[in-house]
């Protein structure tokens, strides 16, 4: 059996345990990531890295990568798990696609991932400024893959078609958690919209891989996550990450308890039976960690 480490939630417990071993990460400040940040800095640029403190950015950054978070920096939802500050954002940047196609083509990347903060009060939440960032990058270094990591769009199909139009090498939309746990953690979020996207994006564009990702230790069973991981298979998707839910501060949902690395691997093998084509499956992998490796991958076992 994989071993478990239980945590009672935050509230009701006596001070924060240390994080096991699996967990602690080097602090990050290579000449590499000194370099990247003060170029986000330079052209008032945000990611989901810095964000959500993403545990990984100090991995990711030295070797020049990231994935830039467009539409500013406020969701207008407030999910329970999430780091990203919610309220009323501001105007459309339309100029920041420009921006963004610039530092790739300053750091000369061969593979970005360009996420965003939920717009609901955009009609297409966002989507014609995902497309336009997509277009200006392969004009600027039609080399570099471009992975889209995009919000629900409220279930807005022809803004999910914008953006498959322009073209993107992979197509991210994240799960989060089981159907069971919507209600408490994904606000404004819909279990079957989510199954609806990918599903969509599958059929209008049958060529551009779809990917998910899955966090755990909000308090879901593993029964739970397999059900999820086949209503995923059954909407087409081929590139599933598994990785563990951290409570970014005491005002976040409770983790539930620590996964052990034994647990991921057998998450692992379980979905790769159900036939995804590629599996990320670890205590510190996030949705856009290892893109790059993960896309090579699935492009190999598809052939």
């Amino acid at each position: 059996m994989p071993r478990v480490i239980s945590l009672t939630p935050a509230a009701a417990s006596p001070p924060r345990q240390p994080k096991p071993e699996w967990l602690k990460v080097r602090a990050p400040g290579s000449p590499s990531y000194t370099r990247l940040k003060g170029l986000m800095r330079e052209l008032n640029l945000h990611t989901v890295c810095e964000e959500a403190q993403c545990p990984n950015i100090g991995e990711c950054w030295n070797h020049g990568t990231a994935t830039f978070m467009i539409l500013g920096d406020v969701c207008t939802r407030a999910c329970s798990y999430c780091a990203v500050s919610h309220g009323r954002p501001g105007a459309v940047d339309t100029a920041e696609p420009v921006r963004v196609a610039d530092a790739i083509r300053t750091l000369d990347l061969n593979y970005v991932v360009i996420t965003s903060v939920d717009r609901d009060d955009l009609p297409d939440g966002g989507a014609s400024i995902f497309a336009d960032t997509i277009r200006e990058t392969r004009a600027r270094l039609p080399r570099c893959r471009i992975e889209v990591l995009i919000p629900d769009f409220q279930g807005n199909e022809a803004a999910l078609h914008a953006v498959l139009d322009a073209g993107p090498d992979v197509l991210n939309h994240n799960t989060e958690t089981v159907p069971r746990l919507y209600r408490m953690a994904r606000s404004g979020g819909r279990y079957a919209r989510t199954l609806e996207l990918l599903d969509r994006s599958r059929r209008y564009a049958p060529a551009i891989p779809t990917k998910t990702g899955v966090m755990v230790g909000l308090g879901e069973e593993r029964d739970e996550l397999i059900s999820t991981f086949q209503d995923l298979r059954n909407a087409g998707c081929g590139i599933l990450t598994v990785g563990q839910y951290l409570r970014p501060t005491a005002a976040h949902s409770p983790m539930v308890r620590y996964y052990h690395p034994d647990e991921f691997a057998d998450l692992k093998r379980a979905a790769l039976e159900m036939g995804f084509v590629h599996v990320e499956s670890g205590p510190l992998v996030r949705s856009s960690y290892h893109a790059h490796e993960t896309a090579d991958a699935y492009a190999a076992a598809a052939r």
